[in-house]
């Protein structure tokens, strides 16, 4: 009994230190941060990537910061720690100079008018964005979805008077989503992932604009192979594939 009690002992002993010797490795969290900056019309089909990017590399965790591209690009500019950058306009990624290094065009977007769902100021065309008492709302004119919604303006030759001038997209298409404005101009591809949220109302593609998605490693980063890797996941066939379900067209 005792020399079984011992032998018992014993076992439990080695299982325990085998444990501890292997408890390292799955207690420990991730080793590296890959830090996207991106344009927050991406945020849905990037933290989809970045899922799938983590199941890839298993000491590695991505973490975004998604705001309006211009402001993106002087918190770069300042010295924040990015390692990518995914813009949501080729002029924005084109102040970074040489710190993007061969920025790639990945994705492309158009604008789409977003109302409450259930409509309040029957917003019906573009036109009826310039209607007196409508509470419009658009991004600022620096930020790439304001110059587009500038360019839609000027296409169809019509003055509107927006409420407030927000600096991200998503800012816009929150101030829809709670009511606040009557009626928001935002990505095509925002409008689809708001869901009930919000409708959508297209616009013509003669007056339509489209922007450009370039995305690019950062000259400052230190995880420069993860950085290539996430570029490569985004301008991939599996990349490519969550843009287009997410309503991107192509670059």
């Amino acid at each position: 009994m005792t020399t079984r009690f011992l032998t018992a002992v014993a076992a439990v002993v080695v299982l325990a230190s085998s444990l501890a010797a292997c408890g390292g490795d799955a207690t420990e969290g991730p080793s590296t941060t890959l830090t996207v900056y991106a344009a927050s019309s991406l945020k849905s089909v990037f933290e989809q990537l970045g899922t799938e990017f983590q199941a890839d590399h298993r000491d590695v965790t991505v973490s975004f910061n998604f705001a309006g591209s211009s402001d993106l690009v002087a918190q770069i500019q300042q010295g924040a720690p990015a390692d990518v950058f995914a813009s949501a306009d080729t002029a924005n990624m084109g102040k970074l100079g040489d710190e993007a290094l061969a920025p790639a065009d990945f994705a492309t977007n158009t604008l789409e008018i977003a109302v409450p769902a259930d409509n309040p100021a029957h917003v019906a065309t573009l036109a009826d964005l310039a209607r007196q008492g409508v509470q419009l709302v658009t991004c600022a004119p620096e930020v790439p979805c304001g110059a587009a919604a500038a360019a839609v303006e000027a296409n169809a030759r019509l003055d509107w008077k927006p409420v407030s001038e927000e600096q991200s997209v998503a800012d816009v298409l929150g101030k829809v989503e709670s009511g606040d404005a009557d009626a928001g101009l935002v990505y095509v591809t925002d409008v689809r992932a708001a869901g009930d949220q919000v409708a959508g109302i297209a616009i013509p593609a003669s007056v339509n604009a489209v922007n450009t998605y370039p995305i690019a490693a950062l000259a400052g980063s230190e995880h420069a192979d993860l950085a290539a890797a996430w570029v490569a996941l985004v301008t991939g066939a599996e990349g490519q594939k969550a843009l287009a379900a997410a309503g991107f067209g192509k670059a």
